[in-house]
């Protein structure tokens, strides 16, 4: 998702050693951790849908136990 941002932020690096220590890369840097937050909040957003979707399996699964164990 933010490949074209990294390879232009390293080009950048690349291209000015000296000035990337004084701010020359530094708007790429910050579309770059802008970039990498919303990625996270996607894939936190996934992880929490996944999770939901075990636990709820994980029910399921508990209480069908529990009623085969009250008809032995």
């Amino acid at each position: 998702m933010c490949a074209e941002i990294i390879e232009a932020f390293q080009k950048c690096h690349v291209d000015h050693p000296v000035k990337k220590f004084f701010g020359e890369c530094t708007d790429l840097k910050i579309k770059l951790d802008q970039c990498f937050r919303q990625e996270k909040a996607l894939k936190r957003k996934a992880n929490f849908e996944e999770s939901k979707k075990f636990k709820e399996q994980l029910q399921a699964y508990k209480r069908e136990m529990a009623e085969e164990n009250k008809e032995s």
